[in-house]
């Protein structure tokens, strides 16, 4: 039986930590998938309002939400165990709890599919807030002990890296459902 010293151990650990690259994340081209999806996500949602109600404020939250959090979802779900991989690398629930990464996109896909449906209720709005506010901490400390992965959010089909626009992104979702709450 061979024994790993605490230096091999330290040596392996160290080489696994990617550290961020400096000019990553700089440039617009690194985000267009992410511009692309959220942009696409903003326009169907419009789409979506003018044939039934008209642009109205609450229905257009509803369809953006529930479209984002649709294209994202799918996303995850191409490659699940290529999502959970990233997903634990800063998730804090994802990093001690491995089935929660397999879970996620499918509790994202619910949300999405409750938006979609128009289903005007505060569960759903404290359920985003919850999942996607606990996300928001995550991407903190990723960002602050300088992670250099690409973001699971666009799963493992796009490459666009962990960055503040994760942040937004999660407190967007966050800002929105609780507006949704006091409207």
């Amino acid at each position: 039986m061979t024994t790993i010293t605490n230096s091999e151990r330290q040596a392996v650990s160290t080489r696994d930590v990617k550290v961020r690259d400096d000019s990553r994340g700089e440039s617009l081209t690194d985000y267009w998938p992410l511009i692309v999806l959220v942009s696409g996500s903003a326009l169907a949602a419009w789409a979506l309002c003018e044939g039934f109600t008209g642009l109205e404020a609450r229905p257009y939250m509803h369809a953006y939400m529930g479209t984002f959090l649709f294209v994202f979802a799918l996303l995850k779900l191409f490659n699940l165990s290529g999502f959970q991989d990233g997903f634990s690398m800063y998730d804090l629930l994802a990093g001690r709890v491995t089935a929660y990464g397999y879970v996620y996109p499918f509790l994202e896909l619910i949300l999405a599919l409750t938006y979609l449906a128009y289903i005007d209720s505060p569960v759903v709005y404290w359920a985003t807030i919850g999942l996607f506010g606990f996300g928001a901490i995550g991407v903190v400390n990723a960002l602050r002990t300088g992670l250099d992965i690409n973001c699971p959010c666009m799963g493992s089909v796009l490459n666009v890296p962990l960055s503040t626009v994760t942040l937004t992104e999660d407190l967007g979702m966050v800002a929105m459902a609780a507006v949704l709450l006091v409207m």
